[in-house]
């Protein structure tokens, strides 16, 4: 499946991703429904990762509009701003629709639509002993396929050994990690993205020297470590986001181009702008 991305993601303001042919919505900063309009209808499933203001605050005028009970908003099952959030606009707006909020596990597994389902999966973004208060996501596509061994044989013995032996011993399943989204967190186990088709990721600062010399609670990625492991995985496309605002849009570009270079990094790279909301990202001209 091909898939159709829209997005905002500029670090401190607001961030948020929709899948259009999947309803799914990656954090929900502001600017989501100003900027999808009538595609915003379109959302089944929210996975939050955190509970900072410029990934959620978007949920206030998308639950006027659009909450109903087909509606589920996911979020890390530690963080308890969500409940006081669902509270708070049940109070401001008690004629509003009503969507289901609800707290994730990590690994914990949702199945968003036919074939796909999405996986929560805790990163360094927050860490609180004992409590899951950041996640990244991860979505999979499932399929069945016939075995190697009976590739072979016509089309009615097939449907013979099917009705012999049953559908799960000429069909094996396979899995396909269809896109990863990071939400904020440092890069620290490039296996948790590897074999991936499409990687959004955070890309805060610039350099590790400036998130190494940050003493912020909360963890950021830098560009520079994020291409530095996606030379050193399998992905097809990646998508850079969250980009600080302290910056310029043409270094942040002379930055990318440079790194792209010194990693040999072969695969298209696209870049979120500041202070813009980007429309199908993937069909966009990359940086390279």
């Amino acid at each position: 499946m091909k898939l159709t991305i829209h997005g905002y993601s500029t670090a401190l303001f607001a961030t948020w991703y929709f899948i259009e042919e999947l309803g799914v919505l990656f954090d929900a900063g502001d600017g989501v429904v100003s900027n999808l309009l009538g595609k915003a209808g379109k959302i089944r499933n929210v996975f939050v990762s955190h509970a900072d203001r410029d990934h959620l605050t978007g949920l206030l005028q998308y639950n006027q509009l659009f909450a109903k009970e087909s509606l589920s908003i996911h979020y890390p099952k530690d963080a308890n701003s969500f409940k006081h959030l669902n509270e708070f606009m049940t109070r401001f707006d008690p004629h509003m629709g009503r969507a289901q909020w609800k707290p994730l596990e990590d690994m914990e597994t949702i199945a968003i639509k036919n074939s796909y389902s999405v996986q929560g999966f805790e990163n360094k973004h927050i860490e609180v002993p004992n409590q899951l208060k950041s996640l990244s996501y991860k979505v999979t596509e499932t399929k069945h396929k016939l075995k190697t061994e009976f590739s072979g044989l016509s089309s009615k013995e097939i449907v013979a050994l099917k009705e012999k032996k049953g559908e799960d011993y000429i069909k094996e399943e396979t899995k396909t990690n269809v896109l990863t989204y990071s939400g904020d967190t440092p890069v620290y186990d490039y296996s948790k993205y590897d074999k991936c088709k499409t990687l959004i990721h955070e890309a805060t600062f610039l350099t590790k020297e400036e998130t190494e010399n940050k003493n912020d609670k909360n963890k950021h990625s830098s560009l520079e470590e994020v291409l530095e492991m996606a030379a050193n995985i399998s992905i097809e496309k990646l998508v850079l986001g969250h980009f600080s605002s302290r910056y310029d849009i043409s270094t942040i570009d002379e930055s990318i181009r440079q790194l792209i270079k010194h990693y040999n990094i072969k695969i298209p790279v696209y870049r979120m702008p500041i202070g813009k909301m980007q429309k199908d990202i993937l069909n966009g001209k990359p940086i390279n």
